[in-house]
């Protein structure tokens, strides 16, 4: 009788730590408890302390206990409700495969139950709001609605708040994905003032401050999504659990690194890496990105890329921060890589997708590659017409700005370039902004208009300087040193060679990062020595493709011919060679002392667009009067962005008796 006295006093003891919230003295007590006395209620009591201390495997082990207990005791609700739950914690661990399994299961015991909203449970409309979820993930926004619809009618009937939160949250969610921006927003508001309230369970709770916030960031109102951290910071300082302050840090750090606030942004961050390892996969996941994210933002080259390796290897696609990783190093055609697995992966999420196309811009605009550019510029204004954000449509002004800049036409850059920085500027965005400043400063300089260029260097240097964004505030500086000075410019006559491997990104996909490094230093090497001995100025090197000037046209040419010969001998005795196109065209062009600039070097870069693998192209003008050179297939081409057809022919550069 003793014994059982004791034994209920300390299932009183742990039933009082649970309803108290003291969930690791609640741990404690149930863990000296012999399972076999415990009843389903107190198996899912334990495994709420599990949960909440940061036990995350032991947390599912005893749920799989009390759904076993329930289905003993003959009650299908109860245990549908541990089978949700059970996938829940599955899918946070990335075992969608078990997941699937508890969702079928829980199908299976509700299957048949009536339609009527007064005759079902809490537990049919947690499982609506999983169908929810899986129909917005493939896209399905109309039958992700109506899923939510019912959970939000058997709420009504079994009056569970937390289920009508839920169902509230992710209506308002799935209304913001369609451009239904100010419905979605109140209904976030209005769930999030009932968490804020206390109105609501701990899971449910948290998970509303973090899709409040995750909202704030889509919609760029990042104000406002800062109150709701603070907000969710004075709830957690009243609970004493594990794991969950981690998911909310990583929805605050995103915050602080859009507001330009860096080192605050990077210690939660860290911070959120440490209590999330062992808690959730996907959050930890998660977490690395963001850090990834900031470093990058700071400079910090090296620990961005650690930070992205590891979100990786938890199962998290990194991008849009490795696309741009990739291109801060020089590798464009990895960074092309990135972003279009990112964009992949994004399909069904608009302001995922917002972001990565803003980002898909920034790296075409650096690559010269003005198809892209116009291409990211499309979807974005597409998007921004659906889904009127002020962050979608500052991105999509961007990326018209960058598209622009390609074409030549400073007045049309200029006019979407300042579109892009007044949105960020309303959107309390000062890293985009400075981004914006630097673009400015080239459209002005398309326009002649040197000191214009040199303010919007300064005020972007300054940005960059202010919010600990070093390796930006140094390339700024660094542009603005190389600024044209009173009357150093001066119109000259240069040879200019393009080049570029043929199919780069799908070589990287082929043979992967560390053997694409390999070749890469190879292949760069190698035209480098061509172009010293024919006199070349390299100009530019972005990912894998050059930019030269020489001095004349036969110098060139004689230098194209030596790549190509070069590349042909080196398959020959070694089976491989990365097969290189290479352009050529004679022009003038404005010459400020380290840079060429005017329409020619755009023609000179869409002539080498035109070369197919082992090609050179030039333009037929360039070829008259060269000895030695045999011009072939001479042609007329329209080349993008430039007025009027132009004569191009390819140069045979074979050997005679070669093949």
């Amino acid at each position: 009788m003793e014994a059982r006295g004791t034994a209920e006093a300390q299932l009183d003891q742990a039933r009082a730590g649970v309803s108290e919230r003291a969930w690791d003295r609640a741990y404690e007590t149930f863990a000296a408890i012999d399972l076999g006395a415990l009843d389903a209620d107190d198996l899912d009591r334990f495994a709420k302390a599990a949960f909440w201390t940061g036990r995350s495997d032991r947390s599912i082990a005893l749920r799989e206990a009390a759904y076993a207990r329930s289905l003993d005791g003959d009650d299908p609700t109860r245990a549908a409700l541990c089978a949700l739950t059970l996938r829940r914690e599955h899918l946070a661990n990335l075992q969608d495969a078990v997941a699937a399994g508890w969702l079928q299961r829980a199908e299976q015991l509700l299957e048949g139950r009536p339609e009527s909203f007064t005759d079902t449970s809490a537990a049919d409309g947690y499982l609506a709001i999983a169908h929810a979820d899986a129909a917005r993930a493939r896209g399905d926004f109309a039958r992700a609605l109506a899923m939510v619809d019912r959970a939000l009618g058997i709420a009504d009937g079994s009056g569970d708040r937390d289920l009508r939160a839920w169902a509230t949250m992710r209506r308002g969610q799935f209304m913001a994905d369609e451009g239904r921006l100010t419905e979605g927003t109140r209904l976030m508001e209005q769930v999030a003032a009932a968490a804020a309230a206390g109105e609501l369970g701990g899971y449910t709770t948290g998970a509303v401050f973090a899709n409040a916030m995750g909202l704030c960031r889509d919609l760029a109102d990042v104000r406002r999504g800062i109150e709701w951290s603070d907000t969710a910071n004075r709830w957690l300082e009243r609970q004493r659990i594990r794991g969950f302050p981690g998911i909310l840090r990583i929805n605050r750090a995103e915050l602080l690194r859009m507001l330009g606030d860096l080192e605050a942004a990077e210690r939660e961050a860290v911070q959120a890496c440490e209590e999330l390892d062992g808690f959730s996969v996907v959050h930890a996941g998660l977490a690395r990105h963001e850090l990834g994210e900031i470093r990058l933002r700071l400079g910090d080259l090296d620990g961005a890329e650690t930070a992205f390796a590891r979100a990786q290897e938890l199962g998290e696609d990194p991008n849009p921060g490795l696309a741009l990783l990739r291109l801060a190093r020089g590798d464009g055609a990895g960074a092309l890589v990135a972003i279009g697995r990112g964009l992949e992966g994004a399909a069904f999420d608009p302001f995922a997708c917002a972001r990565l196309l803003a980002a898909r811009a920034e790296i075409a605009g650096a690559a010269s590659d003005a198809e892209q550019a116009t291409e990211a510029r499309d979807r974005l204004g597409e998007l921004g017409e659906r889904i009127p954000s002020a962050g979608v449509r500052a991105a999509a002004a961007w990326a018209g700005g960058v598209a622009a800049l390609l074409r030549d036409d400073a007045d049309a850059a200029s006019a979407r370039l300042r579109e892009a920085r007044d949105g960020w500027i309303a959107a309390s965005a000062p890293y985009e902004t400075a981004k914006v400043e630097v673009a400015l400063a080239e459209a002005s300089l398309l326009r002649g208009d040197r000191d214009g260029a040199e303010t919007h260097l300064r005020t972007a240097r300054d940005t960059f300087e202010r919010i600990g964004a070093a390796l930006e505030a140094e390339r700024a500086a660094d542009r603005i040193g190389r600024l044209p000075g009173e009357g150093s410019t001066s119109r000259i006559v240069r040879t200019f060679v393009f080049t570029d491997i043929v199919d780069s990104t799908s070589l990287l996909s082929v043979i992967g990062d560390e053997a694409w490094d390999d070749l890469r230093r190879w292949h760069d090497e190698t035209l480098r020595a061509a172009f010293a001995t024919y006199g070349g100025e390299e100009i530019d090197h972005a990912g894998d493709g050059f930019f030269v000037a020489f001095p004349d046209t036969a110098s060139a040419l004689g230098s194209a011919i030596e790549i190509q010969r070069g590349l042909l001998e080196h398959r020959r005795a070694h089976g491989f060679a990365p097969q290189v196109r290479i352009g050529v065209h004679a022009t003038d062009a404005t010459h400020d002392g380290a840079d060429y600039t005017g329409i020619g070097v755009h023609t000179a870069a869409r002539i080498s667009a035109l070369a197919g693998p082992g090609e050179i192209v030039a333009s037929a003008a360039t070829l008259e009067d060269v000895p030695g050179v045999r011009p072939t297939e001479i042609r007329t081409a329209e080349l993008k962005g430039i007025a009027g057809p132009v004569e191009v022919a390819v140069v045979a550069w074979r050997e005679e008796g070669s093949t």
